[in-house]
C-alpha cells in the first residue's frame, strides 16, 4: 500500500472550456520501504490527475519519479492501490 508523507492538490485551469467537469493535480511523496521494488533511495513522488464530473470522480493519470532528479519511474498502482488514492483525492479536494 502507498503511504504518503505529504502531498500538494491544485486546480488544473481549462481557459478554453473544453474539459467536462473539474481536473486537479495531486502530488504526492511518497514513503516506500526499502524492500519495495518502487523504492529509490531519493525518494519517489506520483503525479495524478484527478477528474469531478458532477456525481462522478475517478483518477485520470498518474506517473511516478524519482523525488531529486524527476526522472520518470515505469511503474503501475496495484487496483486497491489505486482505489485508495482515488479516495484520498476526492476527501482532499477542499485543499485546493
Amino acid at each position: 500500500m502507498l503511504t504518503i508523507k505529504e502531498y500538494t492538490v491544485e486546480s488544473i485551469r481549462d481557459p478554453y472550456g473544453i474539459l467536462s467537469g473539474q481536473r486537479y493535480e495531486f502530488r504526492f511523496d511518497l514513503d516506500v520501504p526499502e524492500e519495495d521494488e518502487l523504492y529509490v533511495e531519493n525518494g519517489v513522488y506520483v503525479k495524478t490527475v484527478f477528474m469531478v464530473d458532477g456525481e462522478q470522480s475517478r483518477i485520470l493519470s498518474y506517473h511516478f519519479y524519482e523525488a531529486s532528479t524527476d526522472r520518470y519511474l515505469d511503474f503501475d498502482m496495484e487496483p486497491e492501490e489505486e482505489e485508495a488514492l482515488a479516495a484520498f483525492c476526492k476527501e482532499h479536494l477542499a485543499e485546493d
